[in-house]
């Protein structure tokens, strides 16, 4: 569950931000959150769907003065999921299974927004 992962060159990666509604507790999401990444994880994963791996991050409250050319310095409370897919065509089929839609919904109900952008593999490295 907390190991490190390794995403293969080409793969879709598909990144998730969910706004956290004012008043949520972290803990209700976590629970809501768990049960989603569980769903794709052992319905969709491999060859049962074309899942890769994943990650989720909590926004830290950092914003980068030197990597930032907007002079805005604000961000609401949000998560971020990242997941690796074959395919997108793939991705939008576990997405649009009721078995994923359940837990999905459940999670967007503590959220005021949520947005997910697909993004083609470039380049990846590693320090030699």
């Amino acid at each position: 569950m907390f190991a490190p992962i390794t995403v293969p060159f080409g793969m879709k990666m598909l990144f998730n931000t969910l706004t956290i509604k004012p008043g949520i507790e972290l803990e209700e999401v976590e629970l809501a959150l768990g049960e989603m990444c569980n769903v794709v994880k052992n319905t969709y994963g491999g060859e049962k769907g074309g899942f890769v791996a994943g990650q989720v991050f909590q926004f830290s409250g950092f914003i980068s003065d030197e990597g930032s050319l907007s002079a805005s310095r604000a961000a609401d409370s949000h998560i971020a999921i990242i997941t690796y897919w074959r395919s997108f065509e793939e991705h939008e089929k576990s997405h649009a299974d009721e078995v994923f839609k359940e837990k999905f919904s459940a999670l967007s109900k503590l959220c005021s927004d949520s947005k997910e952008l697909g993004y083609d593999m470039l380049w990846q490295g590693e320090p030699e």
